[in-house]
């Protein structure tokens, strides 16, 4: 197929919709558009840019062709890969229009084991970027080493992206060019700079670093990488008591106007955030009976759902009632600071941190994310801008995607309700249009 024909264009940047449309394919790009020369439909069908997938681990697997392919049926044409190796950095996986494109990919996340001391951190980021990285992606390391990769990032033109180091101050980390914030932190990340008490959290978050190894370590990418991938299924379940604590105190001492200065300070420095509130929820609220009862975890293997399981009954075994009640305070108020972000225009970026976390099916995640940043308070427009044109923005891709015009990729959705009415009309895939072809392919809604 080189033509979609009688289709009504939601145009991401306003929402306008221009209806009775044919758009025309050459070469993976949209050729024209122009209005429709044969009879109408009777059923409308709208179409909007494919979806992007701003934090996916994808790529993390041996062979992830399965978990691409139920992505790219859920609408997702895109993804930004958030943690890498030095191999997939000099050789990355070749286009495939079955399947996401690769947008971008850092190399190994920054730990201490690659990145405990200044003068290791400053060479691991030189070593990414002479590798072909597009970003570096912070994890666990101290303010210290953050500002010395920040400086150097700065210097070979890498953005900085990732976890705020514990104990930062927000607000300078932003302001030094953290370009996007993952899941609002995490831990007490973003809140902390939302208190009326934010110097003690800062100081109570920070906790003890993590000692780095006194030399190199041989195979320190591989070794970092199996001790992260056991952490990742719930990073909540390492969450210490004192933590608990300031999470439960940044709760209490929640000051709304710090809030909207935070968020408007973040629009100022085009600081980003992708909240991952499938993430986020599935962490803090890992033993909730609604996760194991999703149906979409046909879509995932057994030994995950077990992993999953075990995750959960984990976390209800170490937290008790009123514990998880903290927990569940904080993910209502991070909600709450996802609107305000919004209202006061600090940007955003749909993510799920898909694969390896606990209950984010990969591809489903999405579209609970749009439900959750629904919840939160943003429009369904909004919301279809977080997965389309904001990541375009981002990603400085704006000639070839985010909005469905002449001369993009022809990455496309086709809906069978208005997503500018409902978000629910961004559940309702009927097709998905990769590189100008139309895919055969089994929709699983």
């Amino acid at each position: 197929m080189d033509c979609l024909n009688d289709v009504a264009v939601v145009d991401t940047r306003d929402g306008t919709i221009t209806a009775h449309q044919d758009i025309h394919f050459a070469g993976g790009r949209i050729s024209a558009i122009g209005a429709t020369a044969g009879p109408h439909r009777d059923q409308v069908r709208f179409v909007v840019p494919g979806f992007t997938d701003m934090h996916a681990h994808p790529l993390n697997l041996a062979d992830p062709t399965a978990e691409l392919r139920v992505m790219l049926s859920f609408g997702i044409t895109g993804y930004r890969q958030m943690s890498g190796t030095p191999e997939l950095t000099r050789h990355r996986p070749a286009a495939d229009d079955r399947t996401p494109r690769l947008l971008a990919t850092p190399g190994p996340v920054l730990t201490p084991i690659n990145a405990g001391k200044p003068a290791r951190a400053v060479a691991e980021v030189r070593r990414q970027a002479a590798a072909g990285a597009d970003f570096i992606k912070a994890a666990v390391i101290t303010p210290e080493i953050y500002r010395v990769v920040q400086a150097e990032a700065d210097r070979l033109g890498l953005p900085v992206v990732g976890h705020l180091p514990a104990g930062i101050d927000v607000r300078a980390a932003s302001a030094a060019g953290f370009r996007s914030i993952e899941h609002l932190g995490p831990g007490l990340g973003v809140l902390a700079g939302c208190s009326d008490h934010e110097d003690h959290l800062r100081t109570a978050s920070a906790g003890r670093p993590i000692p780095a190894p006194p030399f190199p370590l041989p195979f320190a990418d591989r070794i970092a990488g199996k001790l992260i991938a056991r952490i990742v299924v719930n990073p909540a379940q390492l969450t210490s008591p004192s933590l608990l604590a300031a999470i439960d105190d940044a709760v209490g001492s929640f000051d709304e106007e710090k809030a909207r200065d935070l968020a408007r300070a973040f629009a100022a420095d085009d600081t980003w955030n992708c909240p991952t509130l499938i993430r986020v929820k599935a962490q803090q609220l890992c033993a909730d009976p609604a996760f194991p009862a999703d149906p979409d975890l046909r879509y995932v293997t057994a030994r995950e759902r077990r992993d999953w399981a075990a995750a959960a009954e984990a976390f209800r075994r170490k937290f008790d009632q009123t514990q998880r009640a903290i927990f569940a305070a904080q993910f209502e108020l991070q909600l709450r600071l996802v609107r305000i972000l919004d209202q006061e225009g600090a940007p955003l970026l749909a993510g799920t941190d898909a694969v390896g976390a606990a209950w984010v099916v990969p591809g489903a995640s999405l579209h609970d994310e749009f439900d959750l940043l629904a919840e939160a308070g943003l429009s369904p427009l909004r919301v279809l801008q977080t997965a389309t044109i904001d990541p375009a923005r981002f990603l400085h891709r704006e000639p070839d995607a985010g909005t469905v015009e002449p001369g993009k990729e022809a990455d496309l959705v086709l809906l069978a309700a208005d997503p500018t009415a409902s978000v629910a009309g961004l559940h309702a895939i009927t097709a998905v249009v990769r590189a100008g072809t139309h895919l055969d392919i089994d929709l699983p809604h």
